[in-house]
């Protein structure tokens, strides 16, 4: 899937409070009639980002089917939990120190989720992520990087 990358750069009249419309979904029913976000599956999402603060993997891999996929810009494409383990968390969970959710919206078992994500050195990034549910269990994150000068980690690291 080839998506092309929006933020504030590129689109400056966006604003997160645009971010219901442009989904078609917010905490009622959408364009399609569907049902909001479930409680559950907004619980489960809420879950997952406030796990990340134990530095702990246990609770996370607990919230994750054992098919589980992530997909990023950064050349991740639909890989494995353990290789998700390998290459996001334990290369990303010493520069993370919480995430402040600034919007949950979906419809059913998917959600589009805005996020601040504060740094260990201060610093503050802000990604959308879509996340879809099967059987209370996160099955796939796919995640739109913001301002990459700005994502302090070893993806975007430029060498000194």
């Amino acid at each position: 899937m080839n998506t092309a990358k929006m933020s504030h750069q590129t689109n400056p009249g966006a604003h997160a409070h645009d971010l219901p419309a442009a989904a078609g979904t917010a905490q009622g029913a959408g364009a399609s009639g569907k049902a909001g976000l479930s409680q559950h599956t907004e619980q489960t999402i809420r879950k997952w980002y406030a796990a990340w603060e134990k530095k702990d993997w246990r609770p996370l891999d607990v919230l994750l089917a054992d098919h589980f996929t992530f997909t990023s810009a950064a050349g991740d494409d639909h890989i494995s939990k353990s290789a998700f383990k390998a290459q996001c968390w334990e290369t990303q969970i010493g520069f993370i120190d919480r995430f402040d959710l600034l919007g949950v919206f979906g419809s059913g078992n998917e959600a589009l989720v805005l996020y601040a994500c504060l740094t260990r050195n201060g610093k503050v990034f802000r990604n959308v992520e879509y996340v879809r549910l099967k059987d209370g269990k996160l099955e796939a994150i796919e995640c739109y990087f913001g301002e990459q000068s700005s994502y302090p980690s070893a993806v975007s690291a430029k060498p000194s």
